[in-house]
């Protein structure tokens, strides 16, 4: 795909689709991942909303739960703690914890259990050495400098192109901006499989029923699906920066 943009596509006579091309179907593809975003986000706030209705047949409270699928992978150096907000639940691999939000680390539905479930699945993970989540890991500082510097180096590349007609500033900005698409497609593996490890807990360790752990599986899968779409847009943001710079030339 990159290639294609790089190259230009063709139709005329003799050269086929123009810069003009790609660079519109870069914009298309634009609007068709923000509309499959919008998509998903909606899809995922109704089924959370629906399965946050609906109490787990054990009664745990997502904080209880954590600490217990934490136990029962001999992981005893995690704390589980509260952290205020709504969807802010994360695993801190500095300060080894399990950080449940304000709809789940007291609640007893199967939203939170799965949210809960998940989170431990990235203790699971770290404290197995699964290789996705330690290249994760190294890549958060990279990241966090290119995410910053990215803009800047693409602005001051055009304002050089455009005097000088050279796109070499513009080519790094987008080897810059490559970082941030690496980690997103890094972090895929890593969320899909924190899940796949929450579903298969759940189903052994029977907190839920067959129909509860079938709402479980399905909240995890659209919030697995977010970034999917985050991938998604990194790939599509990056190749319209390609098809514009190669418009300008």
């Amino acid at each position: 795909m990159i290639h294609i943009l790089q190259a230009g596509f063709n139709y005329s006579a003799e050269e086929g689709f123009s810069y003009g091309g790609s660079y519109s179907l870069a914009i298309i593809l634009m609007i068709v991942v923000a509309l499959v975003g919008v998509f998903v986000q909606m899809r995922l706030k109704s089924v959370t909303r629906r399965y946050s209705e609906q109490m787990s047949p054990r009664g745990m409270t997502g904080c209880e739960l954590a600490e217990k699928m934490l136990h029962d992978h001999g992981i005893y150096n995690v704390k589980v703690t509260h952290v205020a907000g709504h969807l802010t639940d994360h695993f801190n691999p500095q300060t080894l914890t399990v950080n449940l939000s304000d709809d789940v680390y007291n609640a007893r539905t199967i939203t939170a259990a799965a949210v809960a479930a998940h989170e431990c699945g990235h203790a699971v993970q770290h404290a197995t050495g699964y290789e996705p989540v330690r290249l994760r890991t190294q890549l958060v500082p990279v990241v966090n400098f290119s995410s910053k510097v990215a803009g800047w180096l693409m602005l001051l590349g055009v304002v050089t192109m455009a005097v000088t007609n050279s796109a070499t500033l513009c080519w790094v900005a987008i080897a810059v901006m490559g970082l941030s698409t690496i980690f997103a497609l890094v972090t895929l593996p890593v969320e899909y499989n924190a899940s796949k490890r929450a579903v298969a807990w759940l189903e052994s360790s029977g907190m839920l029923s067959d129909a509860d752990l079938d709402g479980a599986h399905e909240a995890l899968s659209w919030a697995a699906r977010t970034y999917l779409v985050t991938a998604l847009s990194s790939i599509v943001t990056l190749l319209y920066y390609i098809a514009l710079i190669n418009r300008r030339r």
